[in-house]
């Protein structure tokens, strides 16, 4: 907050009751990374917290898109073989433990949110490595061959080439969700990752998605020089 958006009688955050409040460990990196300021590591903690921001709007994007991709697939590929039931029901045992893990804990999840554990409801509760994991060699002869068609504009057919920017993007989201650092990470090919997998469904989906997306003008604005773009 700059010195005339504080409310009246607002104290200004030193950058000594920021390192109590936020932690010494924490701010170690960002004071190291500014040759010791701590006035240049609190700017630069802040502009860490907007571009992780900026991040986090525009993967929603990409985990809302990618699971439905891989959900109507799986959708359409169950219908096809003829088995009763839901995909998520996994009667032919083509999911590994960890995958009928996930799915049960997020019906449980579902169940207790508002007493609706549906296909439905059940595939918000899935998180973003469930569906990155299903990219996974594991399943490269089972699973992707129909998984495939969710990528229409990928290409091509190979596995890999879908699984290696959502593995990249499933790393990096973690990092985000655990409030790291990542001003010193390469946010440029991030950014880049998530452009491609959007592109690899739909190319007007990309458009879209950029017309709001903040992340290039938030890393235009990096207090310092980074190492990666």
């Amino acid at each position: 907050m700059r010195s005339a958006d504080k409310p009246n009688g607002a104290a200004e955050l030193t950058p000594r009751t920021a390192s109590r409040l936020f932690g010494v460990p924490r701010m170690r990196g960002y004071l190291d990374a500014v040759g010791g300021d701590p006035a240049a590591a609190l700017e630069l903690y802040r502009w860490n917290t907007a571009v992780g921001g900026a991040f986090w709007e525009t993967l929603g994007h990409v985990e809302v898109v990618l699971r439905n991709a891989l959900a109507d697939r799986l959708a359409a590929r169950h219908a096809a073989a003829g088995r009763p039931g839901s995909w998520l029901d996994d009667a032919a045992r083509e999911l590994d433990g960890r995958a009928r893990r996930d799915i049960a804990k997020a019906r449980r999840r579902a169940g207790a949110k508002s007493g609706d554990a549906g296909d439905a409801q059940t595939l918000t509760e899935l998180s973003f490595g469930f569906w990155r994991f299903l990219l996974a060699k594991r399943y490269a002869t089972t699973l992707w061959p129909g998984l495939a068609r969710g990528f229409p504009r990928a290409p091509d057919r190979a596995r890999a080439t879908v699984e290696q920017p959502v593995k990249r993007l499933h790393e990096f989201r973690n990092r985000l969700a655990h409030h790291e650092r990542i001003w010193n990470q390469p946010l440029k090919s991030h950014h880049d990752d998530i452009v491609t997998v959007l592109g690899f469904v739909d190319e007007a989906l990309v458009g879209w998605v950029s017309a709001g997306c903040r992340i290039s003008e938030v890393l235009a604005r990096c207090p310092i020089e980074r190492p990666h773009p």
